[in-house]
């Protein structure tokens, strides 16, 4: 039995589920997920592999026409990966129609040349099955997907059938990473990225998009079974620090909670989790700032 390997990029408009795509798939929570644009802002590689191939996915932001100089780095990252890839992925959701954003991101992919790629209709479980046929016939139309899969990621619905399809297209090749590595990713930068992903879920709208995470300490103990982490939450404005913390300091032990089991599940062992709350003004438009934030 020949073993396949190579590299799928994973694109789409914000919130059409590629993360919760990507988090069923390897059976365990890498990339943040929730309803707001911007949770993933950088390329993070999936690592699946089984006794048939390793499969390299590559999650990238959601593409938008940029209002900073976080969102042009963002869609360059989205954009660049197009061209790293052995095949394509592109996620849409169950909108009747081809909206601007989808309209361009197809109008990119007709650009590429001798690529193959595989279109995916996410949340089919929220449609009659009679409108995805539909669905499928207007993006069939388009002329330039070698596959379309109607799936849920949230169901695990159609995710076999997806791999599937992969090690079809993918060339024969070797394991590039390890068979027990499932991302490329330290568990230093997870921690920073679970942290902003719950600010961004418990949130109000106008501030997460603002907000970067560092992680100053990651260590664990010496002679115990504990991981001591200490982050900082930037955000753009003043006015938002209260926010955060909330009344009493209600929102920021919030965040604090929910990110420390996650932390935890992922470490397998108990966190000691400190946040503080600091003021970086207009960050996300400073090319130099969003540098120091890791997005380069």
């Amino acid at each position: 039995m020949t073993f396949k390997s190579g590299y799928v990029s994973v694109v789409g408009r914000p919130n059409v589920g590629k993360s919760t795509l990507l988090n069923t798939i390897i059976g365990q929570k890498i990339s943040g997920v929730s309803n707001k644009a911007q949770t993933t802002r950088e390329k993070i590689s999936f690592i699946y592999t089984d006794d048939e191939g390793q499969i390299i996915f590559l999650d990238t932001p959601g593409i938008q026409k940029p209002k900073n100089k976080l969102g042009t780095y963002m869609k360059n990252v989205s954009l660049e990966s197009l061209n790293e890839a052995d095949l394509v992925t592109y996620i849409v959701d169950t909108s009747k129609s081809i909206g601007k954003l989808d309209r361009l991101i197809i109008d990119k992919l007709k650009e590429l040349k001798g690529k193959k790629i595989i279109l995916l209709i996410n949340k089919i479980d929220e449609i009659k099955k009679e409108e995805i046929l539909g669905l499928i016939e207007t993006y069939n139309n388009e002329g330039i997907f070698a596959e379309i899969i109607p799936i849920s990621a949230a169901k695990n619905d159609g995710i076999d059938e997806y791999l599937k399809v992969l090690k079809e297209n993918l060339p024969e090749g070797p394991m590039y990473y390890d068979e027990e590595m499932i991302t490329d990713k330290s568990e230093k930068f997870l921690a920073g990225e679970i942290i902003r992903e719950k600010a961004l879920r418990f949130l109000k709208e106008e501030v997460p998009h603002g907000i970067a995470v560092t992680i100053n300490k990651f260590k664990k103990r010496e002679n115990k079974d504990i991981y001591d982490i200490e982050a900082s939450i930037y955000i753009e404005r003043m006015s938002q620090k209260s926010i955060i913390i909330g009344k009493d300091g209600s929102m920021i032990k919030k965040i604090g909670t929910y990110a420390r089991e996650d932390i935890e599940n992922m470490l397998e062992t108990k966190v000691n989790l400190k946040i503080w709350v600091k003021v970086e003004k207009n960050w996300r438009n400073n090319d130099l700032k969003v540098k120091n934030f890791g997005y380069k």
